[in-house]
């Protein structure tokens, strides 16, 4: 995939130029090259046939602790309270530790689930009823061990700011499929926003029609989407059709996608006056789903916005990402992971039996999963209870749209601290879930000072035992 051809030199030289036709020809090229009626997020072919249509990304910011949740090391448990091998430490960079911490063995229990006999602790207790419906990655790594970059890494493809997110470039690719609402969403809950900020779902150089969209969970979605007093849908209406002339007038002129971007806006604004408040009223779900969710009409939770994720998906919303930043246990780590797993847990598993129900997991990819992991050594202020930011080997899991289902990929470490079978970057993780989007990673690209950018840049691979 390739950036629009603006010729904007040709543009300029038949307009500014002197030229006699100038005008009659400028009009011509615009014409045919469809810039006046162009809708960026008009659905489009990917390169072949896909297994999945839509996204939900449960991005569990802060770094949940694979050591408490999927990955059980009976060795770090027998070595608890002793320093680690010299030598697996030899050019380690962890963020706060040292190297005279010591081994933290698991604050959990761990029982087997499902047909494959998964490995779930007894902090997600709903996860284990989904095992035989997920697949779960042991083996996941990344560069990063600071917040921000690590989390910006996991969602464009690289720890620097400016690029687009990998919503931004599903929705590139692909287009949506709704009219009324935008093509990406995202929700916020826990105890703050994600350290990356707003670059977790923005577009990059992209036109900025294909950002996400951040809703809020309660009252309108969107701020100052509500008419004021004295205006009423009539007035509102012609008032957009003379703004919509003239910034037509404008594209015409310029081809500037960024004005298509605005069009768009506008338009998306005054269409989701009437959709929005429908698709924000969950009260409409019955009873059943409300409590297999957790879910409260009017609450501003996780548990609300997974139920809305699919209400979305449902509508033909291409991609929904819920971050919940609230999983940087540096101590109180049995305490605070307890509370993340009982707001989170119950409705992510939801999800997936909800989707299920409903026919769309087949067609919805799920990924469930945060920037990184924590250290086996212990760090915190009571140096008995907290774990480091850790980049060299955590876990994720995935579901729906041709993952592979009630499988466990890669293996770390006796100690969980390096990942030692089926390693799964951050890039290749990119390449396999844009793969089941219909999509060649290293043709889905975008033209930019001079060359050809990609999510995955020049990295990545698709990892087939994923794959159903």
């Amino acid at each position: 995939m390739e950036t629009r051809s603006t010729n904007i030199a040709r543009r300029w030289f038949l307009q500014k130029c002197g030229v006699g036709l100038g005008s009659v020809a400028l009009g011509n090229l615009l014409a045919a090259e469809g810039f006046a009626k162009t809708d960026p997020l008009a659905v489009k072919p990917p390169h072949f046939a896909p297994k999945a249509k839509n996204v939900i990304f449960l991005f569990m910011a802060g770094g949940p602790s694979h050591l408490e949740l999927f990955d059980y090391k009976p060795q770090l448990e027998k070595f608890d309270g002793t320093l680690p091998p010299k030598e697996l430490l030899e050019g380690y960079r962890a963020a706060f530790i040292n190297p005279n911490s010591t081994l933290l063995g698991p604050k959990a229990k761990f029982n087997k689930y499902g047909n494959a006999g998964a490995e779930i602790s007894d902090f997600l207790p709903y996860t284990s009823e989904i095992v035989d419906d997920i697949a779960i990655v042991k083996s996941m790594q990344t560069d990063s061990f600071n917040h921000a970059p690590a989390q910006i890494l996991m969602n464009t493809g690289t720890p620097q700011f400016g690029r687009p997110s990998f919503g931004a470039w599903t929705t590139y690719g692909l287009g949506s499929e709704s009219q009324d609402l935008p093509a990406f969403v995202v929700f916020s809950s826990g105890s703050k926003g994600p350290s990356g900020g707003n670059s977790n779902w923005g577009a990059g150089f992209l036109p900025t029609v294909y950002q996400g969209v951040q809703f809020r969970s309660g009252g309108d979605p969107v701020l100052y989407l509500s008419n004021p007093p004295g205006v009423d849908e009539k007035l509102q209406r012609e008032s957009l059709d003379v703004l919509s002339s003239l910034n037509r007038m404008r594209l015409d002129e310029t081809g500037d996608p960024e004005i298509n971007t605005r069009i768009n806006s506008f338009e998306m604004a005054f269409r989701m006056q009437s959709s929005a408040p429908e698709l924000m009223d969950i009260s409409k779900e019955s009873p059943e789903t409300l409590e297999m969710y957790g879910a409260v009409p009017g609450a501003a939770s996780f548990a609300n916005n997974c139920l809305l994720a699919r209400r979305l998906v449902q509508r033909g919303v291409r991609f929904v990402q819920l971050f919940h930043e609230a999983w940087d246990q540096h101590g109180n780590l049995v305490r605070e992971l307890g509370k993340n797993c009982a707001n989170t847990d119950q409705a992510a598993a939801a999800l997936i039996k909800d989707l299920k129900r409903t026919g769309l997991l087949d067609e919805t990819l799920v990924v469930w999963g945060g920037e990184f992991g924590r250290t086996p050594m212990v760090q915190g202020l009571d140096t008995t209870d907290g774990r480091d930011h850790h980049p060299n080997a955590f876990t994720m899991w995935m579901a729906g749209g041709g993952i592979k289902p009630g499988m466990t990929l890669g293996r770390t470490d006796d100690l969980g601290f390096n990942v030692v079978e089926d390693g799964v970057h951050v890039h290749d993780l990119h390449a396999t879930l844009l793969h089941l989007l219909g999509f060649d990673h290293t043709k889905l690209t975008y033209r930019f000072q001079g060359r050809d950018f990609r999510l995955t840049d020049v990295h990545g691979k698709v990892v087939d035992k994923l794959l159903a």
